[in-house]
C-alpha cells in the first residue's frame, strides 16, 4: 500500500483555498501601496499602521500556495503522462509568463522609474529600452515582477516530473505517523524556522531564480510537501481535529511577533535572544496558519456551486493582470491628493474591476486565452466532476 489513500479525484477544498489563497495575495498587494515596505510605488499616505495587519499573512501566503500547487501537480500527474502533463505545464504558465513580462508588466517598470529615479521619457520611449534591455536603469528589464511565481512553479514542475513517481511510491506505512499528530507540527515548524534563522539572512529572497536560495530552500520543500500529501486523507482529517488550537497559536505567535515588532522591543543586535525568538514566532505562526486553513477548508469548503468553477478559472488572470492596476491606478491617484480612505477605496475597486472585466473579455476571445493560462479551445472544465485541483 502506497501513500495513496482511498480519496475522491478532486479536492474541493483546495480550489476554493488556491482561490482565497490568490485573492488574498491581492489585497496584499494593494496593501504594499500604503506600508514603508519596498514596493514599486508608494501612496503619499504610506506609514508603518497597516504593518501588522499585513504581518498577519505574510508569513504564509506564499508558502500555502507552492503547497496547494504541489498538491494540484499530483492529482495532474497521477492522470496523465508525463510527457502530456509537461506539454500541458508549459503552455499553461510559460506562455502568460512571456506575455506577462512584455505586454502586462513593463508599466510597473515604468512608474516606478518614474516615482523612483525622475524618469522623464515617454512609455514608448521607455519600452524600446525595456524590451531590448538597453536602459541601463539599476532596475531589471525585462523582468516578470509579481509573475515570479509562475518561473518558480514551472522550474519545480520540472523537478517534480522526474522525481514525483519516487515520492509516489512511499509506504502509507512510514507515511502514516509522519503525516499526522506531533510530527506534522513541529518537522515542518522547525525546518521552516530553521531556513529562516541561517539561511534568509544571508541569501534575501529577490525572485530573481538563479540566486534565490533561501527561497527555494522554503518554497521546493512545500511543493514536495503539497505533492506528497495531496491524496494522504489522513493528513487533512487530522488538520480538520485540530484547526482550532492551530489557529489560536497562529494568532498568538503573530500578536507576540507585532508586539516586538512595533511595541519598542526589537533590536538589531547580533546578540539579542530576539533575532531567534523573532524567526520562530514567524514561522509557528506560518505554519500552524496553514495546518488551521487546511482543516477549516476540509470542513467547510467541500461543496460545489457556480461561484467555484468561476473563480477556478478566473483567479489565474486576475493574478496576472492585478498588480499592473495597482501601480497605474496607484500612481495617477497619488497625483490627486485624496483622503487615505477614499483613496484606498478607490483603488480596491478599481483593481477589483479591471481583474473582473479582464478576465470576461479574455475567457471570450479564444487569441487571448492562452495569453491568461486559459484552455485555448474555451472548453470550461471546471464544470466537470472529475476535474483535478486547478494550480496556478
Amino acid at each position: 500500500m502506497t501513500l495513496t489513500n482511498a480519496v475522491p479525484d478532486r479536492r474541493l477544498d483546495l480550489d476554493w483555498l488556491r482561490i482565497a489563497a490568490f485573492g488574498l495575495l491581492i489585497f496584499y498587494h494593494v496593501g504594499m501601496f500604503y506600508v514603508t515596505w519596498g514596493f514599486h510605488v508608494k501612496s503619499s499616505h504610506a506609514s508603518s499602521a497597516p504593518e501588522p495587519f499585513m504581518l498577519l499573512l505574510n508569513p504564509w501566503r506564499l508558502t500555502l500556495l507552492f503547497v496547494i500547487s504541489g498538491c494540484a501537480t499530483r492529482f495532474m500527474l497521477d492522470k496523465m503522462k508525463t510527457g502530456t502533463f509537461l506539454g500541458a505545464r508549459s503552455s499553461r504558465l510559460l506562455i502568460p509568463l512571456v506575455f506577462g513580462m512584455f505586454v502586462i508588466v513593463p508599466p510597473q517598470t515604468y512608474f516606478e522609474l518614474v516615482e523612483k529615479l525622475g524618469y522623464t521619457g515617454s512609455f514608448g520611449e521607455f519600452y524600446g529600452k525595456y524590451a531590448t534591455a538597453s536602459g541601463g536603469w539599476p532596475l531589471a528589464a525585462p523582468t516578470w515582477n509579481h509573475l515570479w511565481f509562475v518561473i518558480y512553479l514551472f522550474v519545480y514542475t520540472l523537478l517534480i516530473a522526474g522525481i514525483g513517481p519516487l515520492l509516489k511510491r512511499i509506504p502509507a506505512r512510514i507515511m502514516a505517523p509522519l503525516a499526522k499528530g506531533l510530527p506534522i507540527v513541529l518537522i515542518p515548524f522547525l525546518f521552516l524556522t530553521l531556513m529562516r534563522i541561517t539561511l534568509e539572512p544571508i541569501f534575501d529572497e529577490t525572485h530573481a531564480l538563479i540566486d534565490d536560495w533561501y527561497a527555494h530552500a522554503v518554497y521546493f520543500p512545500a511543493f514536495l510537501f503539497g505533492y506528497a500529501i495531496a491524496k494522504h486523507e489522513p493528513f487533512f482529517e487530522f488538520c480538520q481535529r485540530i484547526r482550532w488550537p492551530m489557529l489560536v497559536l497562529a494568532l498568538t505567535a503573530w500578536a507576540t511577533l507585532t508586539t516586538i515588532r512595533y511595541g519598542g522591543f526589537y533590536t538589531a543586535e547580533p546578540s539579542s535572544p530576539l533575532l531567534v525568538i523573532g524567526p520562530t514566532l514567524r514561522e509557528l505562526q506560518a505554519w500552524t496558519m496553514i495546518l488551521a486553513l487546511f482543516g477549516f477548508a476540509r470542513k467547510h469548503l467541500r461543496h460545489d456551486n457556480a461561484a467555484r468553477r468561476y473563480l477556478t478559472d478566473a483567479i489565474f488572470p486576475f493574478y496576472i493582470i492585478h498588480q499592473t492596476t495597482i501601480v497605474v491606478a496607484g500612481h495617477y491617484l497619488n497625483q490627486i491628493n485624496l483622503p487615505v480612505g477614499m483613496e484606498a477605496a478607490i483603488l480596491i475597486t478599481a483593481t477589483a474591476a479591471s481583474c473582473w472585466l479582464g478576465y470576461e473579455l479574455v475567457r471570450r476571445v479564444p487569441v487571448l486565452r492562452p495569453l491568461f493560462g486559459l484552455k485555448s479551445n474555451g472548453t470550461r472544465k471546471a464544470a466537470r466532476p472529475d476535474r483535478q485541483p486547478a494550480s496556478a
